[in-house]
């Protein structure tokens, strides 16, 4: 809008108590604080600030309950919905309905008139679910404490992991049961990776620019393997991903356009196995952006 005020320095939002589970995705936003609650604000379109109706608010707003877990990756922000676990290990989404996203058995066919949920609502009876990953467009995923791994939404490119392309609006697990962490990061164009207990590193979706790390372009709809066993952290971005080892290197693949995986490499637009960024102090990577555009980022020790 012509009267938005725009900001080119930080500027606090209000309240001392916020904890360290945020996500935001376009213009909406999902904080946590340490009492429990949960706050919203931005565009709501959808019904994705989960207050029952489509106004948007410019101040955060507090959602029902004050059971919501403000531990790191409890919450996540997708495409017009949101997801949260609550401290009794119950999960629920709401927001835009399109493809299955919100995992409640709904599945309007595109340009179809979608269903939209306006209220935080339960996904399933499970009381166990521990984590939530990055999302991309349409689609989510989550590990329980049995180290199972459950994904649902769009899969046109087989990014559910189930070795299919069939979109889903229920949950549906990858095999295995040693799942430990998720993909983290918003964008993420349709390839998706998680790292098990043993510390290795596996990949899986859309592989138009190598992202998927095998030195070759083919699409994987299942699990396949980043060579290695200690790596730590993974983050995705604009067809690219990265991540980082125990022993602090750092590693990037995917598309590169306009330098974007900082390896010095403005002109090398692919790169499909992992390639190290100097260092041996990395903890963890970040990216942003979208399509040939985007940058990446790191924190250090």
């Amino acid at each position: 809008q012509n009267n938005e005020v725009k900001y080119s320095s930080p500027v606090q939002i209000p309240g001392t108590t916020w904890s360290d589970n945020f996500s935001t995705m376009f213009n909406y936003a999902f904080a946590t604080k340490t009492d429990g609650t949960a706050w919203v604000w931005g565009g709501n379109g959808h019904g994705q600030l989960g207050q029952n109706n489509t106004t948007q608010r410019s101040s955060p707003t507090q959602l029902p309950g004050t059971n919501w877990d403000t531990d790191n990756n409890k919450i996540k922000v997708g495409y017009a919905a949101m997801y949260a676990i609550k401290t009794d290990g119950t999960l629920w989404s709401w927001g835009y309905a399109a493809q299955g996203q919100l995992g409640q058995n709904q599945s309007p066919a595109p340009g179809s008139n979608v269903e939209k949920i306006s209220s935080p609502t339960q996904i399933g009876s499970k009381t166990n679910w521990r984590i939530l990953g990055g999302t991309t467009y349409s689609m989510a995923q989550v590990i329980n404490t049995d180290g199972e791994l459950w994904t649902w939404g769009t899969n046109a490119d087989g990014h559910l992991g189930v070795n299919d392309t069939t979109q889903r609006s229920s949950p549906v697990q990858v095999p295995g049961t040693t799942w430990n962490k998720l993909i983290g990061g918003h964008n993420l164009y349709y390839a998706n990776g998680a790292i098990k207990t043993d510390g290795t590193l596996w990949v899986w979706g859309r592989n138009t620019k190598g992202q998927l790390g095998q030195n070759n372009l083919t699409q994987r709809s299942s699990p396949v393997q980043i060579p290695g066993t200690t790596w730590d952290t993974v983050v995705g971005g604009a067809d690219c991903l990265g991540a980082t080892k125990t022993d602090g290197t750092a590693w990037v693949w995917g598309n590169n356009s306009l330098g974007k995986l900082g390896l010095n490499q403005a002109n090398t637009l692919n790169l499909s196995s992992p390639t190290q960024i100097p260092g041996t102090t990395w903890t963890q990577l970040g990216m942003a952006g979208s399509g040939n555009n985007g940058i990446s980022f790191g924190i250090k020790t």
